[in-house]
């Protein structure tokens, strides 16, 4: 009976960081090296599906801000209704904020974004007139991520040998329109 307990709870963990987005000590690049996308500044906004006690989706608006830092940088702050996100102690009220640049590996861009010390990788997607934004699932790679140069690595071998990149469910972003 023992023996079943330990093993359920070493599997919980598991099961519950299955489904968290990509964080890391590390960015994908030590210091920025991409000039800032004056196209990315100003407000976005989209409607996210959030799932109901009903197994049905509802779908609610959440807006992010990118603002200059430096020429290199941007300062974000992502609002909306984001109860799901206070679990991983990130938002305070209704809004994230933190910073962020771009990187570049295969002609993809990823932002790398600093919220509380960690930094979260997504990739980039501009499509005309609007925005996707895409977080890396937790489990994109089962290398352990020394430096900055072993994510990069990371990273570019996940693109280059996957069919669909794994991104966490829970935190993209699709089909943001810029609006005043």
């Amino acid at each position: 009976m023992k023996s079943l307990l330990r093993q359920a709870l070493l599997i919980l963990p598991c099961i519950i960081l299955w489904g968290c987005p990509y964080d890391s000590p590390y960015s994908i690049d030590e210091e920025p090296q991409q000039p800032m996308d004056e196209a990315l500044l100003g407000k976005w906004a989209t409607f996210v599906p959030r799932p109901t006690f009903d197994n049905e989706y509802t779908e609610s608006p959440v807006k992010i801000i990118f603002a200059r830092r430096t020429d290199m940088e941007y300062d974000i702050a992502i609002t909306g209704y984001i109860d799901e996100l206070k679990r991983f102690r990130i938002s305070e009220n209704d809004t994230i904020k933190g910073t962020a640049f771009l990187s570049l590996i295969d002609k993809r861009y990823f932002l790398n974004t600093v919220i509380k010390g960690k930094v979260y990788i997504a990739e980039v997607k501009k499509l005309g007139n609007t925005l996707d934004i895409m977080t890396l699932a937790e489990h994109f790679t089962s290398k352990y991520v020394k430096n900055s140069t072993g994510l990069r690595s990371a990273v570019g071998y996940h693109y280059k040998t996957r069919a669909r990149p794994m991104y966490d469910d829970w935190f993209i972003l699709k089909n943001l329109q810029k609006v005043n």
